[in-house]
């Protein structure tokens, strides 16, 4: 006789869906690597998110182009999506070009809506300034942290997490298994 090992999963269960704001900077990889991690560990789906301003002085100021260089919106979402691609490479990514610099809240509301396309039980931001006493008005994060539909999981690392039962990311933190082979 053959032993199986079978999950039930009941009709109504609610399947869960981890959603990351993605800039390309260094916070919003650490978050979508974090978010990978944590979709491994609990089986659910990553998908990546960005809404990329048509403006050069955006574009500037998130250090996708450099002060001399022209802006080529498709290459900008070519290079996020080979970013989201290296680090969660079953993510979904999912873009919006909008055509204004909008306010930082306008450009949170408009990331809070393509978020919410996938229904997400958590959102993974990466920053390292949500949720301190003070906290600038030009934070997107500020404003897609205050939506209460669904939880916030900052990242204000880039180091692996030091949670039992998650495995770091293994391209996202290279030489985290050097050091833990070592730690033996």
């Amino acid at each position: 006789m053959l032993a199986h090992n079978v999950t039930i999963v009941p009709d109504d269960a609610v399947r869960m869906t981890f959603v990351v704001p993605f800039d390309g900077s260094d916070l919003a990889e650490a978050a979508l690597a974090r978010a990978v991690e944590y979709g491994r560990a609990l089986e659910e789906p990553v998908a990546a998110i960005s809404v990329v301003p048509e403006r050069k002085r955006y574009a500037r100021e998130k250090s996708w182009i450099d002060p001399d260089e022209a802006f080529d919106v498709d290459a900008v979402i070519e290079t996020l999506r080979e970013q989201v691609g290296s680090i969660a490479p079953d993510a979904t990514f999912e873009y919006e070009r909008i055509r204004e610099f909008p306010p930082e809240q306008r450009l949170a509301g408009r990331i809070e809506q393509l978020a919410q396309q996938f229904d997400p039980t958590v959102v993974f931001l990466g920053s390292d300034n949500v949720g301190r006493v003070v906290t600038p008005l030009t934070s997107v994060g500020v404003h897609v942290a205050a939506d209460d539909t669904y939880d916030v999981h900052i990242v204000r690392q880039t180091s692996p997490p030091r949670l039992a039962g998650l495995e770091p990311h293994p391209e996202f933190y290279p030489d985290s298994a050097d050091s833990e082979s070592e730690s033996e």
